[in-house]
């Protein structure tokens, strides 16, 4: 005989599922779980942060064969600045892209904020590659042919020249201008977002300040960062109409290294003290950036730190060194950054926005 449960077991029965569907997240209108994207991209950059540590070596086989070249070997600065960058490029992009794969809040927002960077900073960098590659390549068939006779013929040159323009601008392009623009259109969908949030429903320290400002926040984190090896391995400082060499660069190196940490600490704690810095003094220093570039000879302040003059002569012949090309890109990249701290970020302290 079976006992009677008693007149409250229906309505306990009924509303037991009702108490389940509170407890689980709401399902957002439209979404698709993006879990296999975050994965494939993940192992994208995990793949590019490989290539970049097979950098390394090639960096080392360019200092060992600069040895037998006119200009003299390569400076120990430069050898030690490009193994630091390539090894930084390849931490980062591996830690990413594990953290993409993991399907974390943390690695879904700074890959996103670095693509925007990486878009900008590689789109100004392929213009100015295909402005002025054409020049340096036509310079150094000419250097080419003057030294003797059986240098290649003009028909010749004009031919491969045309093949290695082509290859390297397609090359340039491709990793600096559409892998970030891949980069941009899947981690910026509402959908990975979403994705991100189910999956790893903690707060990460990405999200106490609004994409913006956390972007602001990076820039002068990899500035400072920046700096502070150029200060410690190539120590030429632009001040004011004249380039520090020496101890005093380095100091001063240094110095801008702190400042620009201590920036990206206050901008990413929203403090509004840390806007107002920034975009009072990012005017001074590209009002001392262009009046140095503009004004100062770069290849004497190369003489003082040291370089021979065979490394003199190939510095001077490349058309991107002579005219300043490369400096006056690092200007334009500054004007970019002070346009968007005016744009983008607020002047007064505020709560961190959802993050989207």
């Amino acid at each position: 005989m079976e006992a009677d449960p008693g007149p409250g077991f229906e309505q306990l029965s009924t509303a037991a599922p009702t108490a389940v569907q509170v407890l689980m997240p709401p399902e957002a209108p439209g979404f698709r779980d993006r879990g296999t994207g975050l994965i494939v991209f993940g192992v994208g950059q995990i793949i590019l942060g490989l290539l970049a540590a097979l950098m390394i070596p090639f960096v080392a086989l360019g200092a060992f064969m600069s040895r037998m070249a006119p200009g003299g070997s390569m400076r120990p600065g430069q050898f030690i600045s490009g193994v630091a960058t390539y090894a930084f490029m390849a931490a980062v992009l591996i830690a990413l892209g594990i953290g993409s794969v993991q399907m974390k809040r943390w690695a879904r927002a700074i890959t996103l904020v670095l693509s925007w960077y990486w878009l900008i900073m590689g789109a100004l960098f392929t213009f100015l590659l295909t402005a002025m590659l054409p020049m340096t390549i036509r310079s150094a068939l000419a250097q080419a042919q003057r030294n003797g006779p059986a240098g290649p013929s003009p028909e010749l040159s004009t031919g491969v020249m045309a093949v290695i323009l082509t290859f390297i601008i397609i090359f340039v392009a491709v990793f600096l201008v559409i892998v970030p623009i891949a980069f941009i259109i899947f981690y910026g969908r509402k959908d990975v977002a979403e994705t991100v949030r189910r999956r790893d429903p903690s707060d990460r320290w990405t999200d106490r300040t609004p994409l913006p400002v956390l972007g602001v926040s990076l820039i002068f984190a990899l500035g400072a960062l920046y700096l502070l090896m150029v200060g410690l391995t190539t120590p030429l400082f632009p001040f004011f109409g004249r380039y520090l060499t020496g101890i005093t660069a380095t100091l001063c190196f240094v110095l801008a290294a702190a400042f620009d940490a201590y920036l990206s600490l206050a901008l990413f704690r929203l403090q509004s003290t840390g806007w107002w810095l920034a975009t009072l003094t990012l005017p001074i220093r590209l009002l001392s950036a262009a009046l140095t570039y503009g004004r100062a000879d770069v290849m004497q302040a190369y003489s003082k730190m040291g370089m021979s003059n065979e490394q003199l002569k190939l510095l001077n012949s490349n058309p991107m060194l002579r005219g300043h090309v490369v400096l006056w890109w690092g200007l334009m990249s500054m004007v970019l950054l002070f346009f968007y701290l005016l744009c983008e970020s607020s002047p007064v302290d505020a709560v961190p926005a959802p993050v989207a």
